[in-house]
């Protein structure tokens, strides 16, 4: 049986993305990619350079739980309007319980209170639960710009701030 939790005891940590607390949602995301679409999903989760994800143009935070991350993600510029969100992630035992969108809220904020009226994203046609999660909080489906350079298929999503 799964513990019960308060949403009360969430706290959300606006990190470097090189902060320990950040290593279980690449961890996690690594596993899940690789499972999804093979061994070379690695290269996806190295191919973002940490400090992309750094103020002034980007942030990354993680939620916690009791000290354990169970959900984050991160931002980037994507052009002078538009940050792009990278690593949304929530552990899967932790599903279904709003800590994504309280994520992307988090996000939101952040991107808005840097001067991003955008944000875009991408993610795979084998992870149809963020398609699902992006649509129920406001994002429409777009166009990629740029198309993905490793030439996987993408589906991208935008909101207006």
């Amino acid at each position: 049986m799964e513990p019960t939790w308060d949403a009360a005891r969430i706290e959300v940590h606006r990190v470097p993305a090189d902060d320990p607390r950040v290593a279980p949602l690449h961890l996690g995301l690594t596993e899940e990619y690789v499972a999804r679409y093979g061994p070379s999903a690695h290269d996806e989760m190295s191919r973002s350079a940490r400090d992309e994800f750094a103020p002034p143009h980007g942030g990354f935070l993680v939620l916690t739980l009791d000290g354990e991350t169970v959900a984050g993600g991160g931002f980037r510029r994507h052009d002078a309007e538009t940050a792009e969100l990278k690593r949304i992630w929530t552990h899967p035992r932790r599903r279904r319980l709003g800590l994504a969108s309280r994520v992307l809220a988090e996000i939101e904020q952040a991107a808005r209170r840097l001067g991003y009226h955008r944000l875009y994203l991408t993610t795979g046609p084998r992870q149809p639960e963020a398609s699902g999660l992006y649509g129920s909080v406001g994002y429409r489906r777009v166009p990629c710009r740029p198309a993905p350079a490793d030439g996987r298929p993408a589906l991208c999503f935008e909101k207006a701030l």
